[in-house]
């Protein structure tokens, strides 16, 4: 990594706080907390924890699928630079992180929860070094979304079985490791929950009993009768209901987090952070899951609180992008030996310490290849954009697919592409998208062709082998219980 210079220390400097608690879920959408007016989802200690700080409203995941997000979340690159263009893919060593960023500032750092950027071995052992990407302590498994057994792995490659909720356990392991940090310890602690993720209905029936099915209220945009197969093999309401129980879950514990924070003196001089790798359709427009560059997918929480640092009670409807983080929180927290220039993100914390203050002009969306559940849905890799109104994106080849203007159809039930009173509109976003594949020196080719473009493509085959035997053994598994 390299170093810029700085003359700002890594302590707490002008209110600058000392430390990161970084939370973050799993698929769970922008819209679906109660503090961003969700008539139904009961999340009081978010709400309580958006008053004090900033709400942003213009969150958005680049590339709405969990490994690629992940790793632009981790380094503040896009995808074609870290490698990881698809789930599954490990990410490329030496990158620059959170963990290696917070670790050269004198932080003690830790990861929690899910990983997913290890390669296709969804249940190996990530041994310390390179391959943890400067987090010292490690409570974590490549990818396991088995709810009530839960996993991990320590130093050892001996996995560790728990029963119980995984979000629970997770949390308890967090706590414990901000009870044995010492007072002036700066550290830097990323909490990875696997839900609201499915499989919806592993929640715990408290919180089932919460959301009883026939009592759901669905967005507007939602198609329960659907020819896609992938909706067509889930119970539309019952997964609804469990989707909103496990964010009600999630919420109980986020509150015990910040209690811990708070009972140990540490939430002055920590910054904390909420937000999710990205949305769900939940049967939106007849689609599932992510992968779309509908807001239901690319849209995602995100909340910040640190007093002192950011106002308190506001809310900002500036753009960014998850490859924005990075930058941003290494300028809040005062890191030096940051390399801003090597990441696609920028550095947006004027716009967080002031949120009247405009954020990007667009975001950059995009879906590179045509896998799990975009393959299942016969969706093609995309490109786009999210501008303050409009949302724009092309498929493969370049073929005009989506406009919508959220600010008049906010469930983006009127496709615009083609129609004469919107082509200045698309004229304008589409020199501006091809413009900017240009300048990201991005091909936007099929599958294999960019795959091979960025020597991805051994990685690739090995995958597909990978997967395919993983879910014959769980198969398997599954057969004999």
């Amino acid at each position: 990594m390299s170093q810029e210079s700085n003359s700002e220390s890594s302590a707490v400097v002008g209110g600058r706080p000392k430390s990161l608690l970084f939370v973050f879920a799993d698929q769970l959408r922008g819209m679906d907390l109660g503090c961003a007016g969700h008539p139904n989802i009961r999340t009081p200690n978010l709400d309580r924890f958006a008053s004090t700080g900033v709400r942003f409203t213009g969150a958005y995941a680049n590339t709405p699928v969990c490994g690629p997000s992940r790793s632009s979340l981790l380094t503040g690159c896009l995808p074609p630079k870290t490698g990881v263009l698809g789930n599954d893919l490990a990410m490329k060593l030496g990158m620059q992180t959170f963990g290696t960023v917070a670790q050269f500032n004198g932080c003690r750092t830790a990861y929690i929860g899910k990983w997913h950027l290890d390669g296709p071995e969804r249940d190996c052992f990530t041994p310390p070094g390179e391959r943890r990407f400067g987090f010292d302590y490690w409570a974590a498994f490549n990818c396991s979304h088995d709810y009530f057994k839960a996993v991990y792995y320590r130093d050892e490659p001996e996995v560790i079985h728990e029963q119980g909720y995984e979000p629970e356990i997770q949390t308890r392991l967090a706590c414990e490791y901000l009870e044995r940090l010492d007072r002036g310890d700066q550290f830097c602690m990323f909490l990875s929950w696997g839900p609201p993720h499915d499989p919806y209905r592993q929640v715990p029936e408290e919180y089932l009993e919460l959301y009883p099915r026939e009592t759901q209220h669905l967005r507007a945009n939602v198609e329960e009768d659907t020819g896609n197969a992938l909706a067509k093999n889930l119970d539309c309401r019952g997964a609804t209901s469990a989707y909103r129980a496990a964010i009600t879950a999630l919420d109980d514990n986020f509150g015990h987090l910040l209690k811990k924070l708070e009972r140990l003196g540490r939430r002055d001089d920590t910054l904390v952070v909420f937000t999710s790798d990205h949305g769900d359709m939940l049967w939106s427009h007849g689609m599932m899951k992510k992968q779309l560059p509908y807001e239901e997918s690319i849209s995602i929480p995100l909340i910040a609180s640190c007093p002192g640092l950011l106002p308190a009670g506001a809310c900002c409807s500036g753009l960014l992008g998850i490859c924005d983080y990075l930058p941003t929180l290494s300028r809040l927290l005062g890191w030096r030996g940051v390399s801003y220039d090597a990441m696609d993100g920028l550095d947006l914390s004027e716009m967080w310490r002031s949120p009247s203050l405009k954020g990007r002009n667009a975001v950059f969306l995009a879906d590179y290849v045509m896998a799990d559940e975009s393959k299942q849905q016969n969706v093609l890799p995309w490109r786009g954009w999210r501008d303050p109104r409009y949302t724009y994106a092309v498929r493969e080849g370049g073929d005009p697919w989506m406009l919508f203007d959220n600010l008049e159809d906010p469930y983006q039930l009127r496709n615009l592409i083609g129609l004469p009173e919107a082509a200045d509109v698309q004229a304008r976003l589409h020199a501006s998208l091809i413009q900017s594949l240009s300048e990201r020196d991005d091909p936007f080719v099929y599958n294999f062709d960019l795959l091979s473009y960025h020597g991805l493509s051994d990685a690739w085959t090995s995958r597909e082998r990978v997967l395919q035997e993983y879910w014959e053994r769980r198969s398997a598994q599954k057969a004999v219980t």
